[in-house]
Formats: structure tokens, sequence, C-alpha cells
């Protein structure tokens, strides 16, 4: 265990390979996926997720749509492992509302990007939870409560 001085009291420290900022998920994607990495290259990084939120998911508070074509790239046995991923879109309307009636647009006319059938509805935060737990079974390291103040690093 090494201790660096700086501007304050001597702290512990933990060396890790790679820091990820943010348990949201992109950064917890990104730490499953280079933990999946470095395993098939045989390397074995060592990779943290550090977290401001008291717990990975409690700064996420919304819903959204999801298109699970990354997430079969990345564990496609999701919905065996239990993912919250069940709601799927069915039917969907696109309407511009005004103040006293709306218009609604027909779907043929839409942009690919806005056309969801197939794409999931999802709750955020409980995804990261799950993603979170995916995460530290690939061996990634989760640190949720603490926020980073400075980057130490040594090359």
């Amino acid at each position: 265990m090494e201790s660096y001085q700086f501007n304050g009291p001597s702290r512990e420290t933990m060396n890790f390979d790679v820091v990820v900022i943010g348990a949201g998920p992109a950064g917890l994607s990104t730490a499953i996926r280079l933990s999946q990495l470095s395993k098939a290259a045989g390397r074995g990084l060592k990779v943290a997720v550090v977290e401001k939120g008291a717990d990975v998911g409690s700064h996420i508070l919304s819903g959204a749509i999801l298109d699970p074509r990354a997430l079969n790239e990345l564990i496609p046995d999701w919905a065996s492992k239990g993912a919250p991923i069940v709601c799927k879109v069915r039917n969907e309307k696109f309407q511009f509302l005004g103040k006293k009636r709306s218009l609604r647009w027909p779907q043929w006319l839409l942009p690919k990007e806005l056309q969801h059938r197939g794409c999931y509805i999802v709750r955020l935060g409980e995804l990261c939870k799950w993603l979170g737990s995916e995460a530290e079974l690939s061996g990634v390291d989760i640190f949720p409560g603490f926020s980073a103040s400075e980057v130490l690093y040594r090359s």
C-alpha cells in the first residue's frame, strides 16, 4: 500500500488500470466490456467504477426506450440473467400537441430513429442496478458514495 502527500493528510490508495467515473448505463457498460476484453486477452485489467450516488442507480430517475442491440452484444443472455427489461414496445403514436387540438403524424413518415417497435420501455435506475451486479460478477470493483476530486497517476 502506498500513500501520497497532497495538500492534506496522507490517504490510503488503491491502484487500478482503468477507473470509470459514473455508474450510469455508459460507465457500467464500459467497465463490463473492458473486463470482458481484458479476460479474453489474458491481461486481467483491474477496473473500477466510482459513483457519487449512495447506490448504483440512485441518481437515475428517468425511464427510457432501450434498443436491445448493444445489450445483446454486451451480455447476450441478459434475458435469462433476470435483466429488468420486460415491457416491449408494441404500438406507438406520434402526435403534435397544440393548445386546443393535436395532429397525429403517420408512422411511415417518421424517421427510423423515432420508430421504436422491438425496443423496450425501461427504468434506467433498475437497469443500472442490474448492470452494476453484472459488472461486479465480471470482476469490476464499484465504489458508490465516492465523488472523484482529483486523478493521481504514475506512468
